[in-house]
């Protein structure tokens, strides 16, 4: 089946998949999303291992995955890979939220078809307005208003 004729899926724009291994990273996206976009629903994975068949059960599925890419066992790309070869899967955006600043790392997760890379920065205050500003945008691509104190998002 190609991509044109896949079957078109549901997606929840109100649920956000997160794929994230460290503890720490995790409630500091939870706590960070919980202020910004109290209105999301989230959902937290240690790691991509059955990602895709999981997803591929859901209905509707998630309107975003969050995904690091430095994890135990299937790595981040293994995933997004995995998740860009299924054609059911198209709709769901991919955010690679990672602490690899490596150009190869950003050229690889373009490649394999991520929707937006971005780093993780240490200071909690800019992780907070980084990851609003991406979600803002991809929810903003999705019809959904942007979270309260935000603006429009813009494209360039």
């Amino acid at each position: 089946m190609t991509q044109a004729h896949a079957p078109r899926r549901r997606l929840d724009n109100s649920w956000v998949l997160v794929v994230e291994d460290s503890q720490e990273d995790a409630e500091a996206i939870e706590r960070a999303l919980a202020s910004s976009h109290p209105q999301l629903r989230l959902e937290f994975l240690d790691r991509g291992d059955g990602l895709v068949d999981r997803l591929l059960g859901e209905d509707p599925m998630p309107g975003i995955l969050l995904l690091d890419l430095n994890m135990p066992g299937l790595g981040g790309h293994a995933v997004l890979q995995a998740v860009r070869a299924r054609p059911e899967l198209a709709e769901v955006t991919v955010v690679v939220f990672t602490s690899s600043t490596a150009p190869s790392e950003v050229d690889a997760a373009y490649a394999a078809g991520a929707d937006s890379y971005i780093y993780k920065p240490l200071n909690f205050h800019l992780f907070k307005t980084v990851l609003k500003g991406a979600l803002d945008y991809w929810l903003g691509t999705k019809g959904q208003p942007p979270a309260p104190g935000g603006s429009a998002p813009s494209v360039k």
